[in-house]
């Protein structure tokens, strides 16, 4: 017997700028991602260059049908996307939406539906129209959520019945660290922490009001919150590094405890109170805050440590949120901390403060995978690592449902190789399905399955029990 519940979702994720292409089809407008040429560590373009992998990607915009039949293969029961703000609206504070982004969306959840995936939408991943960035510099500017509610309607209205599960903005908490992806925030001159944290509040209200309308507008649907978890640990047993691993901690349970509670928690007032922070409140912010969540999702890749002891500050590769290198864990080819044992306890630290479901919503390993053709000249990617990785963090999963945390699902990321966020990469690859296409920009497009597509497949087959087999799982067709 599965140590997963029977309705588990299993599944894999992907951001619309990410994998769609096709950025100026039909009536789309630009995002940010179309100026960020070499990701969040890059410095954005005035317009989009050949240079910007996204504006091609993999693809997905033409090839969804091919792309979906094959997660249907690995037996997928939801799969995770994001809507293109600037496909519905092109510039972002249009008053009608634009029909052919509208129907896209309406193709590729029918797709999904005829193989009875489910799909999760993030209605914002990191693609904020360009035009909202230029014009009112995102999500510092109130108007935005007003913007943010008329898209929000719109697309509520169009896929109620389609879409049952839904998500308000991806990793909230980034915008401190990468203002201009998460927070379309283009002006970065003179930017305080007093700007960050207004804009934060926007989004936190927007995201509030998107729950409030999506209860509303479709009763059955289930809205949830987006989260980019990093579990910070004392570098020592130093009460003084326990302390500065509470802080750190609190600057991420911020977005979630407003998610789920409704309201500011007292740590961070305190913070704003110390720092000179004043947060502008409309009349009805309050009000509307107290719409919160169904369940708590979010990413999971790497922990960090703390220390008060700034001799011993030292950030580690690929941390976007900061952190010192934890010294007893292995990293990935990009700096990432491997640590399967933090999944369960984010797991358990998010489920006993929260007492919502979670959702595990994206978790993968990028890395370098070597296409290669075996004496029959079928193509394949021995991606053994991988599967070491994926299989480490969903035992720790079991042991956390174990526990009795409650956990809706598991999505990991990039179930195809698409175009890395951080970086604009394609050869940092997550997928299960090979994407013939390179940094370069050269390749045929074309699709193969990797080993750990076959695997996959056993895992979501047996509901995760071939995880704790003792045997080699059969991975040939």
């Amino acid at each position: 017997m599965s140590i997963f519940p029977k309705n588990f979702l299993w599944g894999g994720a992907v951001a619309a700028n990410q994998c769609e292409g096709a950025y100026q089809e039909d009536g789309k407008g630009l995002s940010v991602q179309d100026v960020l040429p070499r990701g969040i560590r890059g410095s954005r373009t005035k317009l989009p260059t050949e240079e910007n992998l996204k504006l091609e990607a993999i693809d997905f915009y033409h090839r969804y049908p091919q792309d979906i039949k094959m997660f249907a293969e690995m037996g997928f029961k939801v799969f995770r996307t994001s809507i293109a703000w600037s496909r519905i609206f092109p510039k972002g504070d249009e008053e009608q939406p634009n029909e052919a982004g509208l129907e896209f969306y309406d193709r590729v959840f029918e797709e999904c539906r005829k193989y009875g995936i489910e799909p999760l939408v993030t209605l914002s991943h990191y693609e904020t129209p360009l035009y909202l960035a230029e014009t009112y510099n995102g999500w510092t500017d109130r108007r935005m959520i007003g913007f943010y509610e008329r898209y929000v309607r719109t697309v509520f209205k169009r896929y109620r019945g389609k879409v049952k599960y839904w998500l308000t903005f991806n990793e909230i908490n980034s915008l401190l660290h990468a203002p201009f992806m998460s927070g379309g925030i283009a002006n970065m001159q003179g930017l305080t922490e007093q700007d960050l944290y207004q804009a934060a509040h926007h989004e936190l209200v927007a995201s509030a009001l998107a729950t409030k309308i999506g209860h509303e507008m479709m009763t059955d649907a289930m809205i949830g919150c987006m989260i980019l978890s990093m579990p910070t640990y004392p570098l020592t047993p130093s009460p003084d590094d326990v302390i500065a691993a509470m802080d750190a901690e609190h600057r991420n349970y911020f977005y979630g405890d407003v998610h789920v509670r409704g309201k500011y928690p007292g740590y961070m007032k305190r913070y704003f109170r110390e720092h000179g922070i004043q947060i502008q409140f409309a009349p009805e912010d309050e009000e509307i805050l107290k719409n919160t969540v169904d369940f708590v999702s979010f990413s999971y890749y790497m922990s960090v440590c703390a220390t008060s002891d700034p001799e011993k500050q030292k950030k580690g590769l690929g941390n976007l949120l900061g952190g010192v290198p934890n010294p007893t864990l292995k990293a990935s080819d990009w700096g990432w901390q491997i640590d399967p044992k933090g999944l369960r306890y984010v797991l358990n630290m998010f489920y006993d403060r929260y007492q919502k479901p979670l959702f595990i919503v994206e978790n993968g390993l990028g890395a370098v995978d070597v296409l290669n053709e075996d004496e029959n000249g079928n193509k394949t990617v021995e991606d053994d690592y991988r599967i070491q990785y994926l299989k480490d963090h969903l035992i720790q999963v079991g042991e956390a449902i174990q526990d009795g945390v409650e956990i809706m699902g598991y999505i990991s990321w990039g179930c195809i190789d698409v175009v890395s966020a951080s970086t604009a990469e394609l050869k940092k690859r997550y997928g299960y399905i090979y994407v013939d296409r390179n940094d370069d920009g050269t390749g045929t497009m074309e699709r193969y399955k990797k080993k750990s597509f076959y695997w996959y497949q056993k895992v979501i087959e047996s509901n995760g029990e071939v995880l704790y087999s003792e045997e080699d799982i059969n991975l040939s067709e």
